[in-house]
Parts: structure tokens; sequence; C-alpha cells
């Protein structure tokens, strides 16, 4: 009797062990981005004339502009390096030395979740990018997939071992109407976003996808860029740190629909894991609290780009960071912006810290084998 007991015991230990073993691998082996410039790696340098080699844009990290909105590395970069993966090549520049089974970034900076015809039959202005939305680079993928994997085995074997990213998308969706100031258009554009994202999610999941990220967006009322076009100056618009209310107010509810939406997915495919990264909550504790992140603490200066020139925030939408009549910090790791719109690298790792490390992401991602640094 003893015998049959501890042989139920190792048997049901080894069948534990099995299973939590298929449930939570140890790492991912590819990550597949899509998304705008938060997470573009080199797609929309590609269709743009090349950055003079004085640009400040990369200048902390690689020395030399490298297709990347900011100083240095974004949070991609730095949850590929926690995997131990290349930092992702991007779609428009692969070569044949690029291993794309260890993943591709289809991100394009300026794109739009929605389609360039929503922006046409609402008759405002269309972003330029809007020509790479989210299902231009759904598409890609959908191209690029013989590449990766000859039959439905193949993919199935590499896509439960990779991770898929969709977004942060929508921004720029927003952008577009954050000039005209007016919270009840932008309130307008959240369902037909957050409906795209989830039509892009669900088709990664038909063509096999089997873990994704769906990060919501940014505390924009922080952003230098729109404090700086909003301009208001009753007191009242603002809270306690110095950043926009109703703006951050429309972000929050954003993110809760993109909440909700992911619950649906869930519930609708029990056999994928749909991670939510709180971009929200992990950027805009750098907001309140900069100087646990080596930011200075002064409010002012919490907001000010290192990019750009203009008073207050160094954001003028007329000269933008690279230009000659431009200004470019001495030390970007001391700001949180970067040009105005994008975070320099300094803010980019803490962020990823907060997904790979911290609270910022539900359910957790699989635990990174290396800590960032």
């Amino acid at each position: 009797m003893k015998i049959f007991i501890l042989f139920s015991f190792a048997f049901a230990c080894s069948f534990m062990k099995i299973v939590v073993s298929n449930a939570n691998p140890v790492s991912y082996e590819a990550i597949f981005n899509f998304g705008d410039s938060i997470s573009d790696t080199g797609n929309a340098a590609t269709y743009n004339p090349a950055m003079p080699s004085n640009s400040p844009y990369g200048s902390t990290y690689f020395k030399h502009p490298s297709g990347r909105m900011s100083d240095g590395r974004l949070i991609i970069d730095f949850i590929a390096e926690a995997y131990g993966l290349p930092m992702l090549p991007a779609y428009l520049n692969l070569t044949k030395e690029q291993d794309i089974r260890k993943g591709v970034n289809f991100a394009y900076a300026g794109a739009t979740a929605l389609s360039e015809n929503f922006f046409l039959q609402k008759q405002v202005n269309i972003p330029v990018a809007a020509a790479y939305s989210l299902n231009v680079q759904l598409d890609w993928f959908k191209k690029l997939k013989s590449s990766l994997c000859q039959n439905k085995e193949e993919c199935d074997n590499l896509f439960k071992k990779s991770l898929f990213i969709v977004g942060e998308i929508g921004g720029n969706d927003i952008n577009a109407l954050i000039p005209y100031k007016n919270i009840t258009a932008l309130q307008e554009l959240v369902p037909p976003i957050v409906e795209e994202i989830t039509n892009i999610t669900t088709k990664l999941i038909e063509e096999g996808a089997v873990e994704l990220a769906v990060p919501g967006n940014f505390p924009i009322g922080c952003n230098s860029g729109v404090l700086t076009i909003v301009n208001s100056d009753k007191n009242d618009d603002y809270d306690q740190f110095g950043c926009l209310t109703s703006y951050n107010d429309f972000i929050e509810n954003y993110n809760e629909q993109i909440k909700k939406a992911i619950d649906i997915l869930r519930q609708k495919n029990s056999q994928v894991k749909i991670i939510y990264f709180d971009y929200y909550g992990a950027a805009k504790r750098l907001f309140q609290a900069p100087q646990e992140y080596g930011f200075p603490s002064e409010r002012k200066e919490t907001f000010k780009a290192c990019c750009g020139k203009g008073e207050p925030y160094n954001v003028d939408i007329n000269i933008f960071c690279g230009s000659p009549a431009s200004i470019t910090c001495s030390d970007p790791s001391k700001h949180i912006n970067w040009d105005g719109v994008h975070f320099t690298e300094a803010a980019y790792k803490q962020i990823a810290k907060g997904i790979l490390e911290g609270s910022f992401a539900n359910p957790p991602l699989r635990s990174p084998p290396i800590k960032i640094e």
C-alpha cells in the first residue's frame, strides 16, 4: 500500500510538473510586434529620408540615428533584451542575415489603428502614416508567415513559443484631433479604435498566436507636446502633478474600454493568453514621483522635453527635434520626455521594468531570464 501511495504521489507530482511547465514555458523564443513610433525600430525610416549622422536621435545608446523616435532604446528593445533575443528587425529592412524566427517588428512610426478610409469618411485631416495602419501591418505579417513556417505544425510550434504585441496603437488617431482641443470628438474615436485593435488581435489568434499582449495608452495629459498645444491658463485644468486632468481622464476611459474588449476576447478564446500592458500606470508614476526614478522633481523640469525649442516645455510644433533651431539637453537620462511626443530611453527603461518586473502586465509575462539593469 505504501509503495502504491508513493507511486501515486510521484506520478501526480510529475504530471503537475508537466502541466505547469507547458502552461508557463521558461521564456519566449520570438516576438512579433505591431504598433506605431512607440515601438518602430526602423520601418518608417525606410520610406523617409535618412536623418543626418549628427541628428540627436539614437545618440545615447546607438550613437547614430537608428530608426527609433528616441535618444536610445524603446520598450520593445528592453523586452527583447530581457528574453535574450536580438533587437527586432524592421519588416521593411529585413536582410538574409537576420533570423526572422526570433521575431520581426511591423510597427510604423505615425501609424494609426484606423484606416485611411475612416478619416476620409470623417472628413478630418488624415495622418500621413495612416497608409501603414494596423490592418496593413497585419497584411505584412501574413506575407511573411510562409517564410516563418511552412505548414500548420511548424507554425504552431513556433507561435506557442512566441509573444505577439499589438500596440501601443491608437495614439496617432487621437493626436489627429488634439489640435482641435475637443474632448467630445476624441471620445467618439474610442469605440472604432478599440474595435479595430480587437479585430486585429482576433485575426492574429486565427493565424495561430497563443500569447498576446495588448497595451493601453499613455497619460497624454502629462505629455509635453499636449501640454504645449492645449496651453491652458486655468489651474483647475491640471492635477496636483501638473498633468491635464481631462486628457488623462479620457485615456483612463479609453484604457477601460481596451480592458473590457480584452476580457471578451479571453472569454471567446479560452485557449489563448491575452495580457494587458498598463502603459498608463507605468508611465504616470514617473510624473508623480520623478525623483524616485532619477528625474528632477521640479515641476517645470519634469515636463520639459530634452530635444526641441520653446517655452515652457522646450516644445514648438514648428521646430522639430534635430532641426537647426532646436536644442538638445546635455543629459537625456534626466528627462522623461525626449522630443515633445516620445519618451527618452531612461523613461522607456522604467516603463519596461514595470511591465517585466512590476505589476503593470496583467496577467504577468513569462519570467524573463535577464533583468534590466
